[in-house]
């Protein structure tokens, strides 16, 4: 498995690298071509043009979808365009669902808003689903128009749900069979469809009322007897989830059990969807995004510096509030560091393991959040254990320090203080490190979303605090 992902890495480094040298080359003979003076410039200009961008366009031409999406993020925001343009525009919509939300907006602001029409109209009703959130209004109207009323109404079905929640992410386009009829008729059914909707591993059996009972793997129709009926040989001990369900903990379930597909079913038990695996596979990669604990939104690699400057505004804010908070607890020790030099050299260690063992807290804790392990039934319990571990590690490391402290300044009393306050910051960090995140949960929010900034502002703010202040007691 890890040679085969390492294989397909190179593989996309190698294309992103051939398209560079492409545009590169392109960028070149028409600078060369733009400079000299020739009869019928105009016209001899655009003919290289387009024998230049022949050849990307033919390997653009091969790759997936997904891969173009790839590219066109690591591309510099004019190399992207260029690369767009060359799209076959019947691509525009699959290619505009796999980008980034950020860079999804830049190609949008390129596209005339007949080109956006039409590409959004290539798209399957949950496709357009999780397109419609980044058109404008007007587009959106125009587009819902050309829809078949069952199109129109699973687009505003998807609409009603919040971005959270599993009918938000539900795809519309499945396979349902009665379980009155014969695996035979079963298998002429299928033969009907030129293609199955993708990941389609087992059908949803349903009754004349369409309710659902139960699913048919397309194995046991496969190796059952044709005669037999499909309640015969249907499972009907399945895991099915309901439209306003957290995609998170459908994203665990799909782990959990191994799914590849599953139906969404309303309040009557009747399908009115289903989610796939590719969809819950999205939900995890966002959920592991390592910009959240940064406080940072989805950015554009190559957008412009005054743009992602004000992308990371906020959290910086915070940090000048949290930094001026920590300055002042330094100065009102401003005599005490005075009065024993030492300390200040000693202050930084104190509050930088205290955010390491921070740092391991809120990790676990927002892994387990993630999972879904972590209940308010044992939420307690697992605070009371990490609070057990920053003791111990507070009380090994701080003898350590301790002792190390005594070694360089002669004094026990510094040594001692040194020990405590890791002992204390150690205990600070790790409340800190589960209550944020399950703060942030409770609150409706990404618990990673910002976590690392408030544990960093809190254990150096504390960590000062807490050193200086028993400097303060026992040393003066």
């Amino acid at each position: 498995m890890t040679v085969t992902t390492r294989k397909t890495q190179e593989n996309f480094q190698e294309t992103l690298a051939q398209v560079q040298r492409l545009l590169a080359r392109h960028k070149l003979v028409e600078g060369m071509v733009h400079k000299q003076e020739m009869p019928r410039h105009d016209l001899v200009e655009q003919l290289v043009h387009k024998q230049n961008l022949a050849e990307l366009s033919v390997k653009l031409e091969r790759l997936h979808s997904a891969d173009i999406a790839d590219i066109l993020e690591a591309l510099p925001r004019s190399d992207r365009f260029t690369v767009w343009e060359l799209v076959r525009a019947e691509r525009d919509g699959e290619i505009l669902l796999e980008v980034s939300d950020a860079v999804r907006e830049s190609l949008l602001e390129q596209m005339d808003n007949e080109d956006i029409v039409a590409a959004a109209g290539t798209l399957d009703a949950d496709e357009l689903a999780d397109l419609a959130p980044d058109l404008p209004e007007h587009l959106l109207s125009e587009v819902m128009v050309g829809l078949d009323a069952d199109e129109r109404a699973q687009v505003q079905s998807a609409l009603s749900y919040g971005e959270h929640e599993v009918g938000a992410l539900m795809d519309f386009d499945m396979v349902t069979i009665r379980d009155d009829v014969t695996l035979a008729t079963v298998l002429r059914y299928l033969r009907r469809f030129d293609n199955l909707p993708d990941n389609t591993d087992k059908l949803f059996v349903t009754d004349r009322q369409r309710t659902f009972k139960g699913v048919l793997s397309l194995k046991r129709l496969l190796l059952n007897d044709p005669k037999k009926a499909v309640a015969e040989v249907m499972s009907s001990d399945v895991v099915v989830f309901a439209p306003d369900g957290r995609v998170e903990d459908a994203a665990n379930a799909f782990e959990r059990y191994d799914l590849v597909s599953a139906p969404v079913l309303d309040s009557n038990q009747r399908v009115i969807g289903r989610l796939t695996v590719d969809d819950m596979l999205d939900v995890i990669r966002e959920d592991s995004d390592v910009l959240s604990l940064a406080g940072m939104k989805e950015e554009d690699l190559f957008s412009s510096i005054w743009k992602s400057t004000r992308n990371r505004w906020p959290w910086l804010a915070v940090n000048i509030c949290t930094a001026f908070l920590a300055s002042r607890v330094i100065g009102a020790f401003e005599e005490t560091i005075a009065h024993l030099v030492a300390l200040a050299t000693l202050m930084p260690i104190v509050s930088g393991i205290g955010g390491n063992t921070g740092t391991q807290t809120i990790t676990l804790i927002i892994r387990g959040l993630a999972l879904g392990q972590i209940t308010p039934s044992n939420s307690l319990r697992l605070l009371v254990k990490e609070q057990g571990i920053a003791l111990v590690n507070g009380v090994v490391w701080g003898c350590v320090l301790g002792l190390i402290a005594f070694m360089l300044y002669g004094q026990w009393k510094l040594g001692g203080v040194m020990m405590a306050a890791m002992v204390l910051n150690l205990q600070v960090a790790a409340l800190v490190g589960i209550l944020v995140p399950l703060t942030m949960q409770k609150l409706g929010r990404d618990p990673a979303y910002g976590s690392s900034v408030l544990l960093t502002a809190t254990t150096d703010s504390m960590g000062f605090f807490i050193f200086l202040g028993l400097a303060t007691v026992f040393l003066r």
